[in-house]
């Protein structure tokens, strides 16, 4: 099997082991969290609603980033989902990592998303 076909079979089989077990409320809904190469994308989704009711990515043009393949990009993508998740009266999610792990890019939108006062 090919290196990147691989890579990407198991994210896909942790990712289904993760959504067994993590599933969004409207208590606590759940924080998406997807990353592309030169991008990151969140979003806090209430599941039982079927309804998304915050997001944030790096390429939003409010953020002015230079790059946006990287942690700093991401720590900025996680303090405007938070402050945006605040307004909405969301204050507690369940992070989704979606099979990625929990490292780099995707630590560091939980950590900014953390400071700014969501609590997961």
């Amino acid at each position: 099997m090919d290196k990147n076909k691989h890579k990407v079979s198991r994210r896909n089989r942790r990712h289904i082991g993760i959504r067994k077990r993590v599933e969004g409320e409207p208590g606590r809904p759940r924080l998406a969290v997807y990353k592309s190469l030169s991008h990151i994308y969140a979003q806090v989704i209430d599941d039982l609603a079927g309804k998304t009711l915050a997001s944030a990515s790096s390429l939003e043009s409010e953020l002015k980033l230079e790059k946006t393949g990287n942690a700093k990009a991401a720590s900025a993508v996680g303090s405007l989902l938070a402050k945006r998740a605040k307004e909405k009266g969301v204050s507690a999610v369940v992070f989704d990592r979606a099979g990625f792990k929990f490292h780099g890019r995707v630590k560091a939108l939980a950590d900014a998303a953390r400071k700014e006062g969501l609590v997961f």
